[in-house]
């Protein structure tokens, strides 16, 4: 009797596989969801821009001085750049993680409201929401393109129905947190209430990518519905 055969250019198993298929690709998937960060800078770009909130809002606190805590906020970034550059030799990603905390720090130093330092994070979130909306629209999910391309496979997935869905529902997850991130912060924008605006941002910073990130582990990890394990024998 002939064995059954398997898909070679296809990472994942085939639904006659026996019962180690599907934990062989809930493993491939989560390995290709831990390339999510990886493709965007890791937790080091995260870090950065999340330090860099919290700085500048315990100066303001402190200070009250709009000019000297951006410039605290900018120290910092520099402080985590030069170590990325040391120890990773990333100089691409530590320079983009220091040129976004310079624009906060011009905008709100060059107009003396410390709300200011937050619209880029604003401006950022709504950006992402349309990319990532018209992403899943014309079927090409971000979240899919970033992982295909980290991991090597290109948009190979594409022809995957089951990585296609897991992707958009990926994708799904940080348009939410995207949406939901400027209808949160603009109010307190608007009301020029810096203190506020720096505690929701900082919020809606890295503690909201870290769901978004499990989120999707768990949507990438469980196993598909159909590929059921081989029946014992009686």
């Amino acid at each position: 009797m002939s064995k059954p055969r398997v898909n070679a250019e296809s990472p994942v198993y085939s639904t006659s596989a026996p019962s180690g298929g599907i934990r062989i690709k809930g493993a491939l998937l989560t390995q290709r969801s831990s390339s999510l960060f990886a493709s965007l800078g890791g937790w080091r770009t995260v870090a950065e821009m999340f330090v860099s909130r919290v700085l500048f809002l315990i100066s303001y606190l402190l200070t009250r001085d709009v000019l000297v805590s951006a410039l605290v906020a900018v120290g910092g970034v520099i402080v985590f750049a030069v170590f990325r550059i040391w120890a990773d030799r990333k100089y691409w990603q530590a320079t983009a993680g220091l040129i976004m905390v310079g624009i906060s720090a011009a905008l709100a130093g060059a107009t003396g409201e410390g709300v200011n330092f937050y619209l880029q994070d604003i401006v950022r979130n709504v950006g992402a929401a349309a990319v990532l909306l018209v992403s899943m629209l014309v079927s090409w999910p971000v979240i899919g393109l970033l992982i295909g391309f980290a991991r090597g496979e290109g948009v190979s997935w594409r022809h995957d129905q089951d990585k296609r869905r897991r992707y958009q529902l990926c994708t799904a997850v940080f348009m939410a947190k995207f949406v939901v991130a400027p209808l949160v912060m603009l109010p307190f924008y608007l009301a020029g209430d810096v203190v506020a605006l720096g505690i929701v941002a900082t919020l809606m910073g890295t503690p909201a990518i870290a769901i978004c990130v499990y989120c999707c582990w768990r949507i990438l990890r469980t196993p598909a519905p159909d590929a059921d394990p081989a029946p014992k024998p009686a």
